[in-house]
């Protein structure tokens, strides 16, 4: 089954290391599900924990009340099911607020073949050390504009 990871470079990183950059799966997280705040503070994610904890609590709460069951138990589903689906989201939108960047998105079946996907361009990248081809046409340095034309639709130098 295919997987989007998406890779985060810390703030001001000048090349890419293994050590520095950030996977992370987007997707559903079953942990996020079943543990929601104590998930939520193994990710560093303080402040969205609290809120989870006291979500869950006043649901508990309501849950213990003759009548408000329901509602106690759709607050606590409520606050499992959003951590479950949008866990791994605030993780990245709280990294990409610390000035974190979002360098790729990789479609992958693992979390390794995504990284080597995302680390071989990195290294091909690294490793070219040749000048960048000249692309401008130098056939026809003085032709007239709008000639170039590709069946009658825009040319190639942007005239018609």
């Amino acid at each position: 089954m295919t997987a989007s990871y998406i890779f985060l470079t810390p703030p001001g990183s000048a090349g890419t290391r293994l050590d520095e950059t950030r996977v992370i799966r987007d997707g559903f997280t079953w942990l996020g599900l079943l543990f929601p705040w104590v998930w939520l503070l193994v990710h560093r994610l303080w402040l969205y924990a609290a809120a989870a904890f006291l979500m869950q609590a006043i649901g508990g709460v309501l849950m213990d009340e003759p009548g408000l069951w329901s509602a106690g138990a759709a607050i606590t589903l409520g606050v499992n099911l959003l951590v479950g689906l949008e866990g791994q989201n605030l993780r990245i939108r709280t990294l990409a607020g610390k000035g974190w960047n979002e360098d790729a998105l990789i479609a992958a079946d693992t979390i390794g073949i995504a990284e080597d996907v995302y680390f071989s361009d990195k290294a091909v990248q690294a490793n070219t050390d040749t000048a960048a081809p000249g692309w401008e046409n130098k056939t026809r340095p003085n032709g007239p504009h709008g000639q170039a034309t590709s069946l009658g639709l825009f040319g190639f130098d942007g005239g018609r």
